[in-house]
């Protein structure tokens, strides 16, 4: 006997319609949530770089460099889940090299870390520009660079991470013009028509990385704007931080202001509305001491839904400067003294509705053991635990 026989005449009476709806109802019923997601995010100017082209990877190429091995130690000590490493020249072959042979063996007693998943891109740094865009009568070198640099990709960046990053969906604006900053701060009257053509806003690039944590995406906005210092009366590179801190409040916030920013492939417009993000890296800016523009670091720690967690450490206040402005806890940069002495320039800004768990700088005091990490880099890695809802 077929099976459909032996059903209730009842249910064989049911209009289809109500079958249909019933149906409709079960494919209709929610699915539980997705439980939040903690994820730890740091950045670290690592102090990868090199003098010369090709000696990053001629340094990685072994497991024996000491400042290699320290920068690694640091990592593993701070265990990251998503890891912003500015001055890291640009060198495909380096990024294999340096986990292979630094991160994926354990340093000094840390347990070995592994990130699968890397982005890495070309910077404006050491980029011929053509121009004299220091006016000292000749063209060439470091400062006539499109962003300072004594060859291509020296102090480039590079961002791993163990969660799946969104290749296809990267988003970077190395050849964003600066002149076309809605606001922006260019000196006009120091660069000519034709050197305002070619010179990018970026010293080296702004990324919109996004990482999958979870069910959920997470841009990481990763730069490193120019030190406001090494010019002239103009303040050239005062105002190029400046408003290269100022490209990420335009394009985490609302407006027509975003609309003008336009990345490398073309496509305008800023981060869309509610998505979660986190600006990090070193900014070059202190908002009390130090040499930028008043206001410049402000920008980002006060953009919209922007979370300042203000990560610090004992070691920052056992090495405080005196006469300083700013809570020397804050401090990541161990820069020479008197001036401009230690500054807070690295930052980790999570975007609400994320869950700030926890924060810290790696900045050992001096009794600690660890201590012997702080000449790893003139910079501590910066790090905030956050839950993603």
């Amino acid at each position: 006997m077929p099976l459909h026989r032996a059903l209730p005449a009842a249910l064989l009476a049911l209009p289809a319609a109500l079958l249909a709806l019933a149906a409709s109802v079960l494919v209709a019923a929610p699915a539980a949530a997705a439980p939040p997601v903690d994820v730890r995010v740091a950045t670290f100017n690592a102090s990868l770089n090199r003098a010369a082209e090709g000696e990053l990877v001629a340094d990685l190429s072994t497991p024996d460099d000491l400042q290699a091995r320290e920068v690694a130690e640091v990592v593993q000590r701070v265990r990251p889940d998503v890891l912003l490493i500015n001055e890291f020249d640009h060198a495909p072959a380096a990024v294999d090299l340096f986990r292979d042979n630094y991160l994926e063996r354990g340093q000094n007693g840390a347990e070995p870390i592994d990130y699968p998943h890397a982005f890495l891109a070309p910077s404006n740094t050491g980029v011929p520009s053509g121009f004299d865009l220091d006016n000292d009568g000749t063209v060439g070198g470091p400062n006539d660079a499109l962003g300072f640099g004594a060859f291509p990709g020296q102090y480039g960046m590079l961002v791993l991470s163990r969660f799946p990053i969104d290749t296809a969906a990267v988003r970077t604006f190395q050849r964003f013009r600066w002149k076309d900053l809605p606001g922006t701060r260019l000196p006009g009257d120091f660069y000519s028509p034709q050197e305002q053509a070619v010179l990018p806003l970026s010293s080296k690039s702004h990324w919109d990385v996004p990482v999958r944590v979870g069910n959920r995406t997470l841009h990481v906005l990763a730069a490193h704007p120019t030190p406001p210092t090494f010019d002239g009366p103009e303040d050239r590179n005062g105002l190029r931080n400046a408003d290269e801190i100022a490209f990420w409040r335009l394009y985490v916030e609302p407006g027509a202001a975003g609309d003008a920013l336009y990345d490398d492939a073309g496509r305008r417009g800023g981060l869309a509305g509610g998505e979660r993000f986190v600006i990090l890296g070193d900014q070059n800016s202190d908002p009390f001491d130090g040499d930028s523009l008043p206001g410049a670091a402000e920008q980002i720690l006060t953009a919209d839904r922007v979370i300042d967690p203000a990560p610090g450490s004992d070691g920052a206040v056992e090495a405080a400067n005196s006469g300083h402005g700013g809570d020397p806890r804050l401090d990541t940069a161990d820069f020479s003294d008197p001036t401009p002495g230690n500054l807070r320039v690295d930052y980790v800004l999570p975007s609400r509705p994320m869950d700030v768990r926890g924060s810290g700088v790696f900045w050992p005091v001096a009794a600690d053991p660890l201590a012997r990490l702080n000449d790893a880099s003139d910079h501590h890695s910066t790090w905030v635990d956050l839950r993603v809802p």
